[in-house]
């Protein structure tokens, strides 16, 4: 009764909070906007938050949460027009709705393919919500009597699964987490202040980078450039046909199926680091195992729809439980959302036991924000569909330098230094050889945006638990090692275990295919001699200050070993193992253009942004590139750059943003925006 008594007041609240006009119309336009990131295919939520992360800083927080859940609710739900429209996977999480709703859509069923998958999801991210909502209720004891040890284990739990289950080489997802870690703790240490991996001669490294370039470097700007190659349109088929009421029939009619995957779903998503690389494989799979007659799966079976479909918008209910309960991201996402938190309003918010016991209300605000976002999710999706099939048919390369150039405004808003840009570039590069290679780009944000925290318990636990052993031993065992403490060791252990016999099964970044040897050996050989001159930096710091060095030495320690059971397995293995993946090698037919003179585009920007600032240089560079690289008319080639320079000028006029100055800034006293 005392939990019902705390609960039920903090539930009437969230209400009160989620219902008001204003907050009402952030949620929408989080619903619009991630909406238009998700119809493109690789985009999703990540790089979608990402861009709202300089924005969310002092923003009033309920309206902050609802454009965020707003974005992060949808995107499931809009990735499926690119699964069943175009054939190819919205994101991770729609891989398996292509095996039937693309056949579906080339029988003129698309309609059909759509409502099934609309209602699936609104059903899932329902139940998602409602299932949160009780599991607070009654985890909310639990959690709150976790300490820095217990929290420390969450985070080796969270890490682990996100190594292991990270794609089809678990051990390729350890070192891409280790990896993360090692770049998260760049710049200044928390405890004494040494640099690690930076000098005072580039003051840029000295705080570190930023979340939101490195979640836009790692997988938006990875995407951008692979649809850009391809120089054509997303899709060549925007036929819907009719069946809007059939899908919505076909989906009662197998309702117990979906009940099942959206259960499924919520079970993936409280487990950190599963998420939506594989709950709609599993989805899938159950959906098969529980059919009587398989024979239509994978050539246009609705089911095949639903039952992934319901289990992808559940899992962000589940992915919340880690998330809000104890600050561990339950996905890429959801890594992002956490960063987004802490910058709302004057950061009195934050993720973890303390926000279930000081802000309850606004947890259960973010419940049903989640389940309000679904609902206009689908309304929309429903609504808008017939122009969305239009809109995959323009060609990419008139989308790409209008997104690139709203990518490179986000990312200097984090600091407001030309570094931004070329953090932007150098760590896109990264992704761009992560998602070639199959390396987990989720696993390296992961472990990027748990580098503080975890380096933060570690050094806790230290020193709480040395003080206790200088009084006893006893006393320092029963702090390190309480019941909850022993429980996660075994829940860590038993996972791991098992994650490894499913890690082969797990496609993470997609089917790629193997290539040769030798470019995934010379990147491999590229991480090992980051993470092995991270190890020396992170050794050579003094005595004095050695609580700055035991974190960075122990995550390069377990990347090197890593390292050497790769290098082990490179001499053993054939080319054709899973170790060897190489999407160049499987994308070259698709291909038209070059990585080289594709980033050189991008490059070109940044060069003239460090020589006549951000607006003079997008003028120049949108105008050269819709003429030459598009292919387009010099009069509309105009129309397009003046389009795109009052639009970023508008957004900056409204946000009371600044543009990168250049070099001519320095002599010349320009008015705004070209100051």
């Amino acid at each position: 009764m005392d939990l019902f008594a705390t609960a039920m007041p903090a539930l009437g609240e969230a209400f009160g909070m989620i219902l008001q006009p204003a907050v009402l119309g952030y949620l929408v336009l989080g619903v619009v906007m991630g909406l238009c990131i998700g119809v493109f295919p690789g985009l999703g939520g990540i790089a979608g938050l990402s861009l709202l992360l300089p924005f969310m800083f002092g923003m009033e927080p309920l309206y902050g949460l609802a454009l965020m859940v707003g974005m992060v609710a949808v995107v499931p739900t809009s990735d499926t027009f690119a699964s069943v429209l175009m054939g190819i996977p919205g994101s991770s999480a729609s891989q398996a709705t292509v095996l039937d709703g693309f056949p579906l859509a080339k029988k003129g069923q698309a309609a059909r393919a759509l409502s099934a998958a609309f209602s699936s999801s609104l059903f899932g991210g329902l139940l998602g919500a409602a299932f949160l909502t009780f599991f607070i209720l009654a985890a909310r004891p639990i959690v709150l009597a976790f300490q820095t040890p217990e929290l420390l284990m969450v985070t080796i739990f969270g890490l682990s699964m996100v190594g292991i289950l990270a794609g089809r080489v678990a051990v390729k997802g350890l070192v891409a987490a280790c990896l993360g870690l090692l770049v998260g703790t760049i710049g200044e240490g928390a405890a004494s202040g040494e640099l690690r991996m930076s000098s005072y001669d580039m003051p840029y490294l000295v705080d570190g980078f930023a979340l939101v370039i490195v979640g836009l470097a790692i997988f938006a700007v990875p995407e951008i450039i692979a649809l850009l190659r391809q120089d054509k349109a997303i899709s060549d088929r925007q036929v819907l046909g009719g069946g809007w009421l059939t899908g919505v029939r076909d989906w009662w009619a197998n309702i117990w199926l979906s009940i099942r995957c959206s259960l499924i779903g919520v079970a993936v998503g409280v487990i950190p680091g599963l998420g939506g690389s594989v709950v709609d494989w599993i989805a899938y799979g159950h959906a098969v195992q529980t059919s009587k007659d398989k024979s239509q799966y994978g050539h246009g079976d609705i089911r095949g729809v639903i039952g992934p479909e319901s289990s992808n918008n559940a899992k962000e209910g589940g992915g919340l439980v880690p998330t809000l309960l104890f600050g561990i991201p339950g996905s890429g996402s959801m890594a992002i959302f956490i960063s987004g938190i802490a910058l709302l309003g004057t950061g009195q918010i934050e993720v973890g036991p303390s926000m279930i016991n000081n802000n309850l209300n606004f947890t259960y605000a973010i419940v049903w924000l989640l389940a309000l976002a679904n609902v206009v999710g689908t309304l929309i999706c429903i609504a808008a569909a017939g122009g969305i099939a239009r809109l995959t048919n323009i060609r990419f390369a008139l989308l790409a330098p209008f997104l690139f150039m709203i990518i490179a405004f986000a990312a200097f808003q984090s600091r407001q230094e030309i570094w931004d840009l070329v953090a932007l570039l150098g760590i896109g590069l990264l992704g761009i050889l992560m998602r070639r290679f199959d390396w987990s780009r989720p696993a390296f944000l992961i472990g990027f945006v748990l580098a503080a925290p975890a380096e933060r318990y570690t050094n806790q636990a230290y020193q709480i638990a040395a003080s206790r052993f200088r009084r006893s031993m006893e006393e320092g065992f029963d702090y390190l090692l309480s019941p909850i403490v022993i429980v996660l060791i075994i829940v860590t252990v038993i996972s791991v275990i098992a994650g490894l016999r499913q890690a082969k099964n797990i496609q993470a970044e997609g089917a790629v295919n193997s290539g040769g040897k030798r470019a995934p050996f010379l990147f491999l050989v590229a991480v090992t001699a980051y993470i092995a001159i991270a190890y020396y930096d992170a050794a050579t710091i003094p005595d004095y200050a050695r609580t700055d060095r035991v974190f960075p030495v122990f995550v390069a320690t377990v990347g090197l070993i890593g390292c050497a059971v790769l290098f082990i397995q490179t001499r053993l293995k054939p080319e054709t193992d899973p170790l060897f993946a190489d999407r160049e090698v499987m994308d070259q037919r698709d291909n038209a253009y070059g990585l080289w003179q594709t980033l050189g585009w991008f490059a070109g920007l940044l060069a003239l942004t460090a020589l006549f600032g951000f607006i003079l240089a997008l003028a120049i560079f949108l105008l050269m590139f819709i003429r030459f690289r598009a292919g387009k008319s010099w009069a509309f080639a105009i129309l397009y750059t003046a389009a795109g320079i009052a639009f970023i000028c508008t957004m900056a006029a409204l946000l009371n943003r600044d543009f990168p100055p250049g070099l001519l800034q320095s002599y010349l006293d320009l008015p705004w925006p070209l100051s």
